[in-house]
């Protein structure tokens, strides 16, 4: 297969395409939707958002150092491009996108209770990387719809069908092609009467 060679960038697709809510200490809050988001730690648990400076909820996370990601699903694709491509200097994204807030158990930054997960996050570092600053975040809390667990307290996101951003476009997610292990994981044999 013959390659060509493209211009520096990132190719790193697809990304979760979340929405970040955030609030400041005047009661103001907004959405702010991110790809730039990923885990960076295990233990503690870490993720970071990478957002650009003049963002309108650029300052409110610097400010209060805290945010929550909220994972989408198809039926928030709407909101998710909305709140991307629209500022909430001049609107309520919330009321304009017919999203509900809903209170984080730890952080001030709403939830949006249409997502099936949220993760409470508090920054514990800002690094000014160029075009986007990036928030390394520790993780507090993750809220989890009930419809996502099964039986045995397992917790299914695949259930939900998350949404991903690949170079320009939305897609869901949610034909498992395998799963951790599975390539190394012996076989069962049957045993002999």
């Amino acid at each position: 297969m013959a390659k060509i060679s493209w211009k520096p960038g990132n190719m790193i697709y697809p990304l979760p395409a979340v929405m970040v809510t955030c609030a400041n200490e005047q009661g103001e809050d907004n959405i702010l939707t991110i790809a730039w988001t990923g885990t960076i730690c295990t233990n503690p648990p870490m993720t970071y958002i990478s957002v650009r400076p003049e963002r309108h909820s650029y300052h409110m996370i610097k400010e209060s150092g805290e945010f929550v990601i909220n994972l989408t699903t198809k039926k928030l694709v709407k909101a998710v491009d909305f709140c991307g491509v629209r500022s909430g200097r001049t609107m309520d994204k919330f009321e304009r996108m017919h999203l509900t807030r809903e209170k984080a158990k730890i952080v001030k930054a709403p939830m949006i209770a249409e997502s099936p997960v949220n993760i409470e996050c508090r920054v514990t570092e800002i690094k000014e990387l160029g075009s986007h600053h990036m928030f390394l975040a520790e993780v507090v809390n993750v809220n989890v719809d009930e419809s996502l667990m099964d039986a045995n307290g397992k917790f299914h996101l695949s259930k939900s069908n998350p949404l991903v951003y690949s170079h320009g476009g939305y897609y869901e997610t949610g034909k498992e092609l395998g799963y951790f292990g599975y390539s190394v994981r012996k076989k069962k044999t049957k045993k002999k009467k």
